[in-house]
């Protein structure tokens, strides 16, 4: 036993900070296939189940047609689980995303969180030009960007210092955690299919195919990319039709 006396364990003060973003593809359940028969029930009723020994490839035209002409629910027919590590405010963005997707993140009331932190990477433009609606960011200087780093790193130890010595005092974890900002990262699983990851990507992502030009803020755009990689790698007639019809959801 310890008396009130006895000295305390400091505090944790060290963190750690990131500047990257991480996607791991954890299941699927997604082919080219799956768009072909859910398409082809109209003309076809319960033959079209065929469809899924077929070579989709002979097919492509059908897929790039639906694409052209909006006809989106053949796209639903499939599923891709994703686990996501980011920072707190690139989840709060995600979830604007509600039609198809489903999530699932970790709690800080149910466990400690961990010291991890984003910082901008040096590529990370800094600098916001312009006015709402109409804006641009550039790079940053040095300075801003040693500036932006070093600020970053001394709040987030100050903040999980507080957080830390509130644990220790014995407040709940759900109270504690409040004292942390969004640049902490977390972590969650993310369902969704072909056809709500396009819509996302419409919005999340910049593209020289895109016919609707789109302004995402650069960390959740990140997420994006790597997800889409790996969608294209499932459904390559799907991504391919995506980007030769303007990367609009259908």
């Amino acid at each position: 036993m310890t008396s009130a006396d006895d000295p305390q364990p400091s505090p944790r003060t060290d963190v750690t900070v990131r500047s990257d973003v991480t996607v791991e593809l954890v299941k699927s359940s997604a082919s080219d296939s799956d768009v072909l028969f859910a398409a082809r029930v109209s003309t076809l009723g319960e033959q079209s189940i065929g469809e899924l020994q077929k070579d989709p490839e002979r097919s492509k035209g059908l897929i790039n047609y639906l694409m052209r002409d909006r006809h989106g629910s053949p796209f639903e027919h499939n599923s891709m689980t994703f686990l996501v590590s980011a920072p707190i405010f690139v989840f709060r963005e995600f979830m604007r995303h509600r039609v198809g997707w489903s999530y699932n993140e970790e709690s800080g009331r149910y466990r400690e969180l961990q010291p991890v932190f984003y910082v901008p990477g040096e590529d990370r433009k800094l600098v916001q030009q312009g006015r709402p609606g109409k804006y641009e960011f550039v790079d940053g200087t040095p300075e801003q960007y040693k500036a932006v780093t070093e600020t970053m790193a001394e709040s987030y130890r100050q903040s999980y210092a507080a957080y830390q010595e509130m644990l220790a005092a014995g407040v709940a974890r759900e109270v504690a955690r409040a004292t942390l900002p969004v640049g902490l990262f977390s972590s969650m699983y993310t369902t969704c299919n072909a056809r709500s990851l396009m819509h996302f990507l419409g919005l999340r992502t910049q593209h020289e195919l895109a016919k609707v030009p789109s302004f995402p803020q650069r960390e959740i755009e990140m997420v994006g990319e790597k997800m889409e990689a790996e969608w294209a790698r499932l459904m390559p007639l799907t991504y391919a039709a995506f980007n030769a019809n303007g990367r609009v959801a259908p």
